[in-house]
């Protein structure tokens, strides 16, 4: 668990110049007037200091602009959202502030500018450094503009994380070994790589049950997996999460380890989750999906929630299960007490290889997490709990 006096902010920026085919996301498209995200930006302030003052005093970890595209948000925004977020809470010396960009929107001067308002990390999607896939994925650059992006940011801000998307039709391991080592030298200090999967009602769900194309078998997108953490894992980084590799410690996401340690963060914007522990309990908020909805809540009420949810302790368990096991510091036994996962289940994972237990704590082996749907759910559906 991590420290419960610390607290991260996620803000929801949904705006994209275009909708990715693969992309589930809350999001809309940009459709280039001021008037709206001005006031969403607005919005999004004003929740943010209503929600700070229900839960009181807490250190800020962590501001993570995510979405949808915010670096098309403009720079003042994100300033005036990072001051309010300062205001509300008492922030760490080593605060990490995180914004998203695409490589369409790698100018000096408006990265200079979000580095000036108080962003420290970007977060780029860079997604591939193969034109053909990056036109297949719905990307609106190359690979030429993806490593002039990476050069800029790496100037613009102390530390740089680059998005990568593999498990494509047809990639191979050989070829996917040579792009990992090209986007090793653009030079980012963390990798996040993920797997690219189907999600209902996307265009390329329509696509493949259509028989457009198919995903690799699982033997192939298997030695994808294992090229990733070969690959990375001789470059330098470490693979901290299933999809996530840092250059030490230091280069970790704070924001996303704040989910994996099952912390506390606010969510703020359109469609925005948030967790918080409030005298024990765990709960779990959520704000409009529309932006025109989410505006008028706030402007109505003041704060930007409409669902509060009490989880319960086996609900808990179950997401501390779901998202421990995804790193490599596991999840402690004492945090799934409510769960009550077999012991024989356990056993039986340890004998196979899949986990180990280090001390208190169940850790997923690299095997395991290979196929940590596989573990996850045999250890889920062996608990004993009510």
């Amino acid at each position: 668990m991590t420290d419960p006096g610390e607290i991260g902010v996620y803000v929801h920026w949904p705006y994209c110049a275009r909708i990715c085919p693969y992309c589930d996301f809350n999001v809309v498209r940009d459709r280039g007037g001021a008037d709206e995200p001005a006031a969403l930006a607005r919005a999004i302030a004003a929740d943010l200091a209503a929600q700070s003052e229900q839960i009181g005093p807490r250190r800020l970890v962590s501001l993570f602009f995510g979405g949808g595209t915010p670096s098309l948000m403009a720079p003042d925004a994100v300033a005036a959202i990072l001051e309010t977020a300062r205001r509300a809470f008492e922030p760490a010396a080593d605060l990490e502030v995180t914004l998203e960009a695409n490589p369409t929107d790698a100018e000096a001067a408006r990265f200079g500018a979000y580095a000036a308002a108080g962003v420290n990390r970007l977060s780029l999607g860079v997604q591939s450094l193969v034109d053909d896939a990056l036109a297949f994925l719905g990307r609106n650059h190359d690979a030429a503009e993806a490593r002039r992006a990476a050069a800029v940011a790496r100037r613009a801000f102390p530390r740089l994380s680059i998005d990568l998307i593999y498990a494509r039709p047809g990639q191979t391991a050989a070829s996917w070994r040579e792009e990992l080592a090209a986007a090793v030298d653009l030079g980012a200090e963390h990798v996040s790589a993920y797997q690219l999967t189907l999600e209902p009602g996307t265009a390329f769900d329509r696509q493949v049950r259509r028989g457009r194309w198919a995903p690799p078998e699982p033997d192939a997108a298997g030695a994808l997996f294992e090229a990733t953490e070969d690959v990375l894992g001789r470059a330098g980084y470490e693979s901290y999460e299933v999809s996530n590799h840092a250059r030490g410690a230091a280069a970790r996401s704070r924001h996303n380890l704040l989910y994996w340690r099952g912390g506390d963060w606010l969510g703020v914007g359109p469609g925005a989750h948030g967790r918080l522990t409030v005298a024990g309990e765990r709960w779990s908020t959520l704000t409009p999906r529309k932006i025109g909805d989410y505006v008028g809540r706030v402007e109505a009420a003041g704060c930007g929630v409409v669902e509060r949810a009490r989880l319960s302790p086996v609900e808990a368990a179950q997401e501390r299960l779901l998202m421990g096991l995804r790193t490599i510091e596991g999840v402690a036994l004492g945090e799934l007490a409510a769960l009550d996962p077999d012991p024989a289940a356990i056993s039986d994972l340890v004998r196979a290889g899949l986990i180990r237990q280090g001390g208190a704590r169940l850790i997923a082996t690299s095997a395991g997490r290979a196929v940590l749907d596989r573990v996850t759910l045999e250890l889920a559906h062996s608990a004993r709990a009510g």
